[in-house]
């Protein structure tokens, strides 16, 4: 049974695109009417739409009963984070932009894995493979975890994300280890049969 639909190497196209019809520019010069060729892809038509929401979901469904206490804690914080002048003043355990950048991108990063193997499983045919793009999910929660926890500047209040971070990175850890021994069983049978 296919979830995932695949998306980069896909002879559908990620979302369909419409021409336009050349429209033209008129000009006070000389020349005659110049056209000018648009193509404006219209992404309200996605072809293969479950794939990231499918993916993404499942990380954010592992941590999406904290964001309202989150909230929350960032509100009640605001009034320390704001001096007289109402200058924002970040806290001394705040992240550094380079540091955001390295959280931010290693989320991309892993979302990307996760698809690129999926379609890889689908693709070759090893089915035993997209095992391990779901054994990928928790991990992915515990990133969600560790950003939304710095998002909010290490919050006392939201220290369970870090024990939640924890038991997703366990949990992630052996579901990885699952699908990996998943993989290597079914290369062996393959072997075997041929």
């Amino acid at each position: 049974m296919t979830i995932l639909p695949t998306l980069l190497s896909s002879s559908t196209p990620f979302f369909s695109s419409h021409q336009n019809p050349q429209k033209t520019l008129n000009t006070k010069s000389s020349s005659p009417k110049t056209p000018i060729a648009t193509n404006t892809p219209n992404l309200s038509k996605f072809r293969n739409n479950k794939a990231i929401p499918s993916l993404i979901g499942a990380g954010f469904a592992l941590t999406s009963p904290l964001f309202a206490g989150a909230a929350s804690a960032a509100a009640s914080e605001l009034p320390l984070l704001l001096d007289s002048s109402l200058k924002l003043i970040e806290p001394s355990n705040a992240l550094s932009l380079p540091t955001w950048a390295i959280h931010v991108s290693s989320v991309v990063e892993w979302v990307t894995a996760m698809v690129l193997v999926w379609q890889y499983g689908e693709k070759s045919g090893y089915e035993s493979w997209k095992g391990l793009s779901w054994g990928m999910v928790p991990l992915l929660g515990g990133a969600f975890c560790a950003c939304t926890w710095h998002f909010f500047y290490n919050s006392e209040s939201l220290e369970v994300l870090v024990a939640l971070q924890g038991a997703l990175t366990v949990i992630g850890n052996t579901t990885m280890c699952i699908a990996a021994y998943r993989i290597y069983k079914s290369s062996q049978e393959r072997s075997t049969d041929t």
